[in-house]
């Protein structure tokens, strides 16, 4: 090879080499995210209401990216995209305003009002995005395409294999039977016959020490100290036996010791799941699907109706969908927990709005706790015969019947209430959910038993004696129930109610005594993953 053949040969490597680098940059996405920074999801929750804040106009709704843990802010130009880009974020510069988003939803209200649709505001695709589930055929189709085919490039359609429906169930059917995905090896746990007896599965919280205790003194103190989550609160023990059909459990236990999020509750025929215990002025009750209130103005935790526990307050539906139902003995001890269907429960501290892509888990008395994400805002479901509700939560959490009331949440906070949705949890689906943080606005309701006022901050944070003093309260009880230590001294109780003073709507500042409700703990540090401030 002779020298100019080596020098053409070295021209045309390095030209190859340069192509190399140019050509990706040349094809660079103009959203490119290598200087995008990760973040938790509490963080990433934080800085978008702060960057929507700036933006106005500008920007176009976001979402959390939870595979690359980053945040993508929607805007409308690239000047706008260097504020987030500074910031951050991953800027995506859109061609729909949240302007035109909200405007085709207004379009699909009066147009295409079909039963069996729904249509939420999605941010990642930047449209509107409607489903139609098996029954829009015919007439109802042609109605729905002619609607969406004039806001082409805001609206896109799909199809669901499924049929929108409310999630309640028949008494007769029994929790557990369906065995849907997530109940897996929790279904007997969640309140199957055979296992119900047991209290470990009696589907309230654990087989904490409360509930072999006997159950009433127990879950008052347990249901009070909060930071154990298997004491007490489990407790009441009777109440999610009774989702079972087990009567065994303690008859009046489930009155003293209250039920935890998830458990079934009956009424009207029908069968639904508690969402989440709350307080008004103190008094103790619980919040659930309104179309549930609807059904009937008192609830038992047993299907035999020998188990009253609540009467309904406030029953909103369609226009939303929850209820609020206080518990008949003002004395019971509810716990803020979620059963979390294997002996074991979650504390709740403190309600949060959803964010799509947001992680959630749901408690339900059929299916038993099942996860997903949230996948839009804002929606509205036709479920037929003129039950069109708005405002709700889109997500690809399964769900089935009896499922309905039950609790949407993510780690310690309260999302969302289970409204309906499409499918199973063999299938899948769509399920719909009632934001918490509105039905708490709406009854005045707080999270938590209420009575967490003084010291709420040092529980919330981890006080010695709330999380540790409440192994007392599950392994002495005599001693809890009589109000022992720091943790029935209030600690605890704030425990229960966590950093309530992040719940926002629901006024849970007051529940939880910070003076400051941003600092409240485990919500005011929204950069810990493990505080999971998620609001």
């Amino acid at each position: 090879m002779n020298k100019r053949t080596l020098a053409i040969s070295g021209a045309a490597v390095a030209a190859l080499g340069a192509a190399a680098i140019l050509l990706p940059n040349a094809n660079a996405n103009p959203d490119e995210t290598s200087g995008a920074k990760t973040f938790s999801s509490p963080v990433a929750v934080k800085l978008a209401r702060s960057l929507a804040a700036d933006l106005g106009d500008n920007g176009a709704g976001w979402y959390y990216d939870n595979a690359n843990r980053q945040l993508v802010m929607n805007v409308m130009d690239e000047d706008s995209a260097e504020g987030v880009r500074a910031k951050g974020a991953v800027a995506k510069v859109v061609s729909n305003s949240m302007e035109d988003l909200k405007a085709a939803t207004k379009t699909l209200s009066s147009d295409a009002s079909v039963p069996g649709t729904a249509w939420s505001i999605d941010p990642v695709t930047n449209k509107v995005q409607v489903t139609a589930d098996r029954t829009v055929t015919g007439a109802k189709w042609a109605m729905l395409t002619k609607a969406t085919d004039q806001m082409e490039g805001t609206v896109s359609v799909k199809r669901s294999q499924g049929e929108f429906k409310k999630f309640d169930g028949e008494e007769a059917a029994q929790p557990g039977d369906n065995g849907g995905a997530g109940a897996g090896d929790a279904g007997d746990a969640a309140g199957a016959g055979d296992a119900a007896g047991d209290a470990g599965a009696a589907g309230s919280a654990g087989d904490a020490g409360a509930g072999a205790a006997g159950g009433a003194d127990d879950a008052g103190a347990g249901g009070v100290a909060g930071g154990e989550q298997g004491a007490g609160g489990a407790g009441g023990a009777g109440g999610a036996g009774d989702a079972g059909g087990a009567g065994d459990a303690g008859g009046g236990d489930a009155a003293a010791g209250g039920l935890d999020g998830g458990d079934a509750i009956f009424g009207g025929g029908a069968r639904c799941s508690l969402g989440f215990n709350v307080s008004v002025d103190g008094a103790p009750g619980f919040l659930t699907a309104g179309h549930c209130g609807n059904a009937s103005q008192t609830w038992t935790s047993d299907e035999a109706g020998a188990q009253q526990v609540g009467t309904v307050q406030d029953s909103q539906f369609p226009a939303s969908d929850f209820a609020l139902v206080m518990y008949d003995d003002a004395t019971t001890q509810a716990s803020s927990t979620v059963d979390l269907q294997d002996g074991s429960t979650q504390e709740i501290g403190r309600a949060v709005e959803a964010s799509v892509g947001l992680k959630v888990q749901r408690s339900g008395s059929t299916t038993g706790v099942t996860d997903g994400t949230v996948t839009g805002l804002n929606a509205t479901v036709n479920y037929g015969n003129g039950d069109i509700v708005n405002g709700l939560i889109q997500t690809d959490v399964c769900a089935e019947p009896g499922d309905s009331g039950g609790a949407m949440f993510a780690e310690d906070a309260a999302v969302g209430l289970t409204s309906g949705g499409s499918g199973d949890c063999t299938q899948g689906g769509e399920t719909f959910f009632q934001p918490v943080t509105g039905a708490l606005e709406a009854t005045g309701a707080v999270i938590g038993a209420g009575d967490g006022g003084a010291g709420g901050g040092d529980a919330a944070g981890g006080a010695g004696d709330a999380a540790g003093g409440a192994g007392d309260a599950a392994g002495g009880a005599g001693d809890a129930a009589g109000g022992a230590g720091d943790a029935a001294g209030g600690a605890g109780d704030a425990s229960a109610v966590g950093g309530g003073g992040d719940q926002g709507a629901g006024g849970a500042g007051d529940a939880s005594g910070p003076g400051d409700p941003g600092a409240a703990a485990g919500a005011g540090d929204t950069g810990s993953d493990a505080g999971q401030g998620l609001n």
